[in-house]
């Protein structure tokens, strides 16, 4: 496995008024990821409940917690894949979730806007969403340059680095069909990180997989987090891969955060009687 570090790089939603304002220019770093008292809520069903915290530039962060917690959900939004029914969501001090007006008030994100801020961010989903009829090597490059407007000939070279990188470098040519899903998987994970992006997203990437795959991928993400300084933030049902790789693991139950701290204290002392429940359970 390459060592190397990788290069880096109702209707509509509100937002309360103190999260609104901008930072002072002599304001402290801000984190690079802020939810600011988000919801979202789909009809009557609230997902996600004011919820309040942050990720650390660089920090890798699992969300942990049962089926049907929003821990998806929250991946969706920085994904852009879905909108805020209210709060706001800040990357790097800045809103996602919403844009400057001419009067410097902030009103939901354009879909230009959110097309901007989505290319800071990769996501790795629990399906490969491999293009069927491209080979590998275009599965990897169709994105940077038809998005990033990258010289195709440099993101064919990036490519190849990371192919080698997830252990695929035979495999250029190879058709999605071709490959086993740990592969594909891994293919899948080259993508995200062609995008050069500040945040990776990981949703549940090994629930696809057969049992006797799954170390493999969960090794090449270990990898991935100690070797670059990408912001990782991961849903996952693998307790030994959160207690692995995070600084920082968050619990949650009916779209709030109940617990968070680091993986040692959250799994051998949890402080509240939700997270011990789930832990017992899953462990």
């Amino acid at each position: 496995m390459a060592t190397e570090p990788l290069p880096l790089q109702k209707t509509a939603a509100t937002a309360p008024e103190d999260a609104l304002a901008a930072p002072a220019p002599d304001a402290p770093a801000q984190p690079l990821i802020r939810f600011d008292k988000v919801v979202k809520r789909y009809g009557d069903h609230v997902v996600l409940d004011e919820l309040d915290f942050t990720v650390e530039r660089g920090e890798h962060v699992t969300l942990i917690g049962p089926s049907g917690s929003g821990k998806t959900t929250i991946l969706r939004l920085l994904m852009t894949l879905e909108k805020v029914s209210g709060g706001v969501i800040r990357i790097g001090g800045e809103p996602l979730s919403h844009m400057r007006a001419a009067d410097g008030s902030l009103k939901p994100a354009s879909e230009k806007h959110l097309r901007e801020a989505r290319k800071k961010i990769g996501m790795v989903f629990q399906q490969f969403n491999l293009f069927p009829n491209m080979k590998v090597l275009q599965n990897i490059t169709e994105a940077p340059v038809s998005v990033l407007g990258m010289d195709r000939d440099r993101a064919e070279a990036r490519a190849r680095e990371l192919l080698e990188l997830v252990g695929l470098s035979g495999k250029t040519d190879a058709h999605p069909s071709q490959l086993s899903g740990g592969q594909q998987q891994r293919v899948a994970i080259a993508r995200a990180l062609a995008m050069e992006p500040e945040i990776l997203l990981l949703d549940e990437v090994t629930s696809a997989l057969d049992p006797e795959l799954v170390a493999g991928v969960l090794e090449l993400l270990g990898d991935i987090a100690r070797n670059t300084d990408i912001t990782m933030v991961c849903v996952t049902h693998e307790m030994n891969f959160a207690r692995d790789v995070s600084e920082k693991v968050l619990m949650f139950d009916a779209g709030r955060v109940v617990e968070a701290g680091p993986p040692e204290k959250i799994f051998t002392d949890p402080s509240h009687e939700r997270t011990r429940e789930f832990l017992n359970a899953v462990l």
